[in-house]
């Protein structure tokens, strides 16, 4: 009998999975950004397997900014480095961090939303009052503002977490600066949940505040997480972008926003160097372009009634 009811189980999962699926891929949009993330991921997984260790000014193998060629696909940088090099180990950088953000980003955000919306009174203003502080001033703002003062408070040259000083401090600011928009979406959906039958019984049955938040509101809060955390990933990406670009990346680790800075300082623009800076800013753009892709799919599948129809 227990044989039966899990197999039950399993081909109504099974089920369950394939017409989510079905539904999702419905949507062009979908196809291009799970396609763009496969192969940008796939770039970040294996870089030294596809272009070798990461190039250094004293291991160069080309001349000075030299335009694409046979044995420079991409070209190579101010020093001979070769582009492709560097921005295939860039992925990794850039991926790591903008996903290393999100999740802190998402953690504060759900947090503070479902207390907001479980609780409200006192506790959901003051709440709503610090997002809306993080909502109206821009994280790239606070991020350029907080980012320096962190990075002399926890000391340069230090490895945390296997990341350099700089590094880290640039997770740990874009996702303690952009958890605001997560925070209200949440909060929001937790206004109606709260007052759905199924929490009334789980107070009923002498569940505590903190068991009916994790056992019964959030698991009902992952579709909405899902979707808006794909579009949390691409606004990391233009924000680490940005704080590398003005200086904040770290040289020895380049990602796509340090390759632009340095791009920028090498007068590539002015020299007509194209492919040095346009390497990285198309990387930079597609993966963006991926996530929202994707986000927007995820939020269509999951929330059909806001879809809409042409």
């Amino acid at each position: 009998m227990t044989k039966v009811v899990a197999e039950s189980r399993r081909r109504v999962r099974l089920r369950a999975t394939q017409d989510f699926l079905g539904r999702l891929f419905e949507r062009g949009g979908a196809w291009v950004g799970v396609a763009g993330l496969a192969f940008f991921l796939a770039l970040a997984a294996v870089p030294g397997l596809l272009v070798g260790p990461l190039e250094t000014a004293a291991n160069a193998t080309g001349d000075f900014l030299t335009p694409p060629d046979g044995q420079h696909l991409l070209g190579t940088d101010e020093v001979g480095r070769d582009v492709l090099n560097l921005v295939i180990h860039g992925a990794r950088i850039s991926l790591t961090i903008a996903l290393m953000a999100t999740v802190i980003s998402l953690i504060v955000g759900t947090m503070i939303g479902i207390i907001s919306g479980y609780f409200g009174g006192k506790i959901d203003t003051w709440l709503m009052r610090t997002a809306d502080f993080f909502f109206v001033v821009p994280s790239f703002v606070l991020a350029l503002v907080i980012a320096p003062v962190f990075v002399e408070v926890v000391g340069r040259g230090r490895e945390i977490l296997g990341f350099r000083t700089s590094l880290f401090v640039v997770i740990v600011v874009i996702g303690l600066t952009s958890w605001s928009f997560i925070a209200r979406i949440i909060r929001s959906q937790t206004l109606s949940l709260r007052e759905r039958p199924f929490v009334d019984r789980a107070r009923v049955a002498g569940s505590s505040d903190l068991s009916i938040m994790v056992r019964h509101i959030l698991p009902n809060l992952v579709p909405q997480i899902a979707a808006n955390g794909a579009l949390v990933v691409a606004g990391a990406i233009y924000t680490e972008t940005a704080l590398s670009f003005i200086g904040l990346g770290d040289p020895s680790q380049p990602s796509w926003g340090t390759l632009l800075s340095l791009a920028q300082r090498a007068g590539a623009a002015s020299s007509g160097a194209w492919w040095y800076l346009g390497a990285p800013g198309v990387c930079v753009l597609t993966v963006a372009l991926s996530f929202v892709l994707l986000g927007n799919a995820l939020d269509d599948t999951f929330n059909p009634r806001r879809r809409v129809i042409p």
